[in-house]
């Protein structure tokens, strides 16, 4: 009785099985011809309207699997970014403190208060920084203050 009992429940679950088999060698075969016909390979038969139906499905289903992977992509990238940005805020609030440690400038423009509580603003000139700001033009080759051209 246990035997019968065992057997009928492995013939339904065998049943499924071979379904699933016959199903996914269908779409197999459907996929190569799809990629048959994508290449330029299938020109000896004409799709069905249901394979077009389905190789447009799959096309979608792909599409969406790419744009996915491209808005990962992109995440990370900003968030890279992001962390490159953060390093280099560090890096240069670092750097005006020593600029104001050893020079005991600030990168600020200097400000007085009037009498009617308004600030009053004198730029900065280039001969008030110490240290300009020398730009790369060629390799080696440095314009700085000496050749008048400074920030």
């Amino acid at each position: 009785m246990r035997l019968e009992l065992s057997l009928q429940h492995c013939l339904p679950a065998q049943k499924e099985s071979e379904r699933e088999i016959s199903m996914l060698k269908q779409e197999i075969n459907l996929l190569h011809k799809s990629l048959r016909y994508m290449f330029g390979e299938g020109t000896s038969g004409h799709m069905t309207l249901e394979e077009m139906y389905a190789l447009e499905r799959h096309l979608e289903i792909w599409m969406e699997h790419i744009r996915t992977m491209k808005m990962q992509i992109m995440f990370q990238e900003i968030q890279s970014l992001k962390n490159k940005e953060g390093m280099l805020r560090a890096t240069n609030e670092f750097l005006q403190e020593k600029i104001v440690e050893q020079n005991g400038h600030f990168d600020v423009a200097p400000m007085t208060v009037q009498q009617n509580g308004h600030f009053d603003i004198t730029p900065l000139t280039a001969t008030d920084i110490p240290y300009p700001l020398t730009i790369q033009t060629q390799l080696n080759n440095f314009w700085g203050p000496e050749q008048g051209f400074s920030f």
